[in-house]
């Protein structure tokens, strides 16, 4: 989450009139944490919302699919949260421009630091998630995949290596090596391809909210645990945490064939690369005047490093 586009006070009461049974608006605070979207905690007369206006790397064309997907995922019991639909049955707004959906809010906190009773409930949520999908007729392609990565790499080109000496050389390298050993006959479903500490809401040990879905994508199931191990398993500098990691992949159970068990390290190599080039991408090019804290793209090269040294992670 994040703020990019302003939305003032009276904009906003009006949009809320789209709404029956919402509330007037009381107040209205930006949030910071993210890089993708500008996100608004919206407090009424009625109850608390999340505003999202969805910003560029989010294609208008995809909120159909994510909006499809996250009431498919509501109607089977599982906590996300599906946008609101305005009077007339629209869930997709307009507002100062861009594509918007007020959400309905979610207990609960995203951790920093998980603990391995955390990271093995979040681990059971992905899978039932995986279960869920089964019967979703949705797809959608993973514009962040494996294929994008050398394009995304070619375009920090250089300036890369003002983030960290070296970076495109090794970067270079190690995509090399992904795109000569990654799998293309594992099984694939609509995977959340984020689920980040931070987009899992938790009381305690219990999961209580599944949010952002917005590079939700038909692709590796495995690839989805993959991408939680790396960001379970790491406190946000990119050191290890003791346990998590490994109770992430307890939590999700025995429900990986053997292949895509094999395919686990590999993946969560390519997971490294994506993360590393995406917020390299937005640390060079972040708007000077956004409200948004950027990521360390160093923390996933650190990622990267272990699970080089560690080939035995997923044994």
């Amino acid at each position: 989450m994040a703020v990019y586009t302003q939305v003032s006070a009276e904009t906003l009461a009006a949009f809320l009139t789209r709404y029956d049974d919402v509330g007037s608006l009381v107040s209205a605070k930006g949030i910071a944490e993210g890089v993708e979207n500008s996100n608004y905690l919206v407090d009424t007369t009625t109850q608390r919302y999340i505003l999202t206006l969805y910003e560029k790397r989010v294609d208008a064309g995809d909120l159909p699919f994510f909006m499809a997907l996250l009431d498919h995922l509501a109607a089977r019991g599982l906590p996300v949260p599906p946008a609101i639909r305005d009077r007339d049955g629209a869930a997709i707004q307009t507002l100062e421009g861009r594509p918007a959906c007020l959400i309905r809010f979610l207990p609960g906190v995203s951790v920093t630091r998980p603990t391995p009773a955390q990271a093995r409930t979040a681990g059971a949520a992905l899978a039932d998630l995986h279960a869920a999908v089964a019967d979703f007729d949705g797809k959608r392609a993973n514009s962040l995949g494996v294929a994008a990565w050398r394009p995304l790499l070619e375009r920090c080109g250089a300036d890369l290596d003002d983030i960290a000496p070296g970076l495109f050389a090794r970067v270079d390298s190690a995509l090399a090596a992904v795109e000569a050993d990654w799998p293309r006959d594992l099984p694939a479903c609509v995977i959340h391809a984020d689920l980040f500490p931070d987009n899992v809401l938790m009381l305690d040990a219990r999961v209580t909210g599944l949010i952002d879905f917005y590079f939700a994508c038909t692709d590796l199931r495995a690839y989805d645990v993959a991408v939680m191990h790396t960001s379970w398993g790491f406190d946000p500098a990119g050191a290890p945490l003791d346990g998590v990691g490994s109770a992430s992949m307890e939590g999700y159970g025995a429900r990986l064939a053997a292949a895509e068990r094999a395919a686990l390290p590999v993946l969560a190599r390519g997971a490294c690369i994506r993360f590393l080039l995406t917020r390299a991408w937005d640390w060079l090019n972040t708007p000077a005047d956004a409200l948004v804290t950027r990521k360390d793209p160093l923390a996933y090269l650190r990622r990267l490093d272990w699970y080089d040294a560690h080939p035995e992670a997923f044994a």
